[in-house]
């Protein structure tokens, strides 16, 4: 079976390496011109470390990533904590693998090796599609340089803009959620005092919060600040807005995040509006399907969006091992997916009122009421997209 896999991000690549390990014929395409990721850190749960591990490439990520002792929920100005819970040791001894947090870059670079240690010229590179047409038969993809490819099976991994997505479910609406995200990195040695804990730390204050953690062994921090604002601009992990506009948005925060701010290179401040779109119910045919963001989208505000991709790819790749027809794999995929990543759609659409509540006196009685790490370890942690029973 020739699988034809549409983008090379994090998802496209972890799918690629399930499927050549699973026995399929897999080709990515990507439309860059080289290879590479941008963006800052994120967070790699043991639902999604079960399959980085099985892939052999958990050792790699155990060096570059950081494994954060706690989750803090804490006031934006004062710091007050409402919340903790212990995430790296409770989190392994609970899931059977551990809890990282790793700069995207890095992480990229290790699944792009990892399916090209086990398929050389796995990737094409310049390859922007531009549609497909499907038969009983297989799938035929077509490209902006005019070339085609045929395969049996197509795997959309192409994102927010995906082609697949829009010819399986037509235009879905994006709605923008008020946020725009701001996103910086900076070397721990140029950040002043006070220094934030060595745990992911998540500030919280009417208009806005940000989530701060490590990357790269302690040498880095990442920021990402969600800041209520009527100006959209683009969806962009790579839109430049000028460090002086963020200041003037944390203006009275904590002086960690003071710090953090001012540490930051005054080209090195990225923001993008937040949008969110709902989950769709069906997002596989006979011969194509979706992967990642192009079949949920999914809001920053719960830390998953890498991981169900992640998940998806083992998933799919047990599914297509599982039924003899291609059509009867990708509804067995489709329906043993829908409902956890809605959930998590869901609930990371949920998590951003809830980190923006109006007064302190609510922030307060949310967190009281809330046993966030029990929760999140009772539906979210503990799946492993290895072994979960496929029905």
């Amino acid at each position: 079976m020739k699988i034809i896999v549409l983008g090379a991000g994090l998802g496209g690549l972890t799918a690629a390496s399930c499927l050549i390990r699973g026995g399929f014929d897999v080709e990515i395409y990507e439309q860059a011109p080289q290879l590479g990721e941008v963006g800052a850190g994120i967070q790699i749960s043991a639902n999604a470390m079960h399959v980085l591990a099985d892939l052999g490439v958990k050792d790699r990520i155990m060096t570059v990533g950081v494994r954060p002792g706690a989750y803090v929920f804490r006031l934006h100005d004062t710091g007050e904590e409402l919340q903790r819970f212990n995430l790296a040791a409770d989190h392994e001894r609970m899931h059977g693998q551990p809890y990282n947090q790793i700069h995207r870059a890095d992480l990229h670079e290790i699944l792009a090796e990892k399916a090209m240690s086990l398929k050389p010229d796995v990737v094409h590179l310049n390859k922007r599609a531009t549609g497909y047409t499907e038969s009983a038969s297989g799938v035929e993809v077509t490209f902006a340089d005019g070339t085609t490819v045929k395969g049996d099976l197509l795997v959309g991994a192409d994102g927010l803009k995906s082609v697949v997505r829009k010819k399986i479910a037509g235009d879905v609406p994006a709605t923008y959620t008020g946020d725009g995200a701001w996103r910086i990195t900076v070397p721990i040695e140029r950040v002043r005092e006070p220094h934030l804990e060595h745990v992911m730390s998540v500030f919280m204050g009417p208009g806005g919060h940000c989530v701060c953690y490590y990357l790269r062994g302690g040498k880095l921090l990442n920021f990402v600040g969600c800041i209520e604002t009527d100006e959209i601009s683009e969806e962009s992990w790579t839109m430049h807005f000028p460090k002086e506009r963020l200041r003037q948005d944390v203006k009275g925060w904590h002086p960690a995040i003071q710090a953090i701010v001012d540490a930051a290179d005054e080209d090195g401040c990225f923001r993008w509006s937040l949008h969110n779109r709902p989950p769709i119910r069906d997002w596989s045919t006979k011969r194509a399907t979706l992967l990642g963001d192009s079949a949920h989208p999914t809001l920053p505000y719960l830390a998953q969006g890498a991981a169900m991709a992640i998940e998806d790819a083992a998933v799919l790749t047990r599914a297509l091992q599982m039924e003899k027809s291609i059509p009867d794999a990708l509804q067995l995929y489709q329906r043993n997916r829908i409902d956890r990543t809605a959930r998590v759609v869901e609930t990371s659409t949920f998590n951003r009122r809830l980190f923006h509540l109006p007064s302190v006196a609510e922030m307060r009685a949310a967190f009281a009421d809330r046993k966030e790490g029990e929760d999140r370890n009772a539906w979210l942690y503990s799946y492993n997209p290895l072994k979960v029973e496929l029905s």
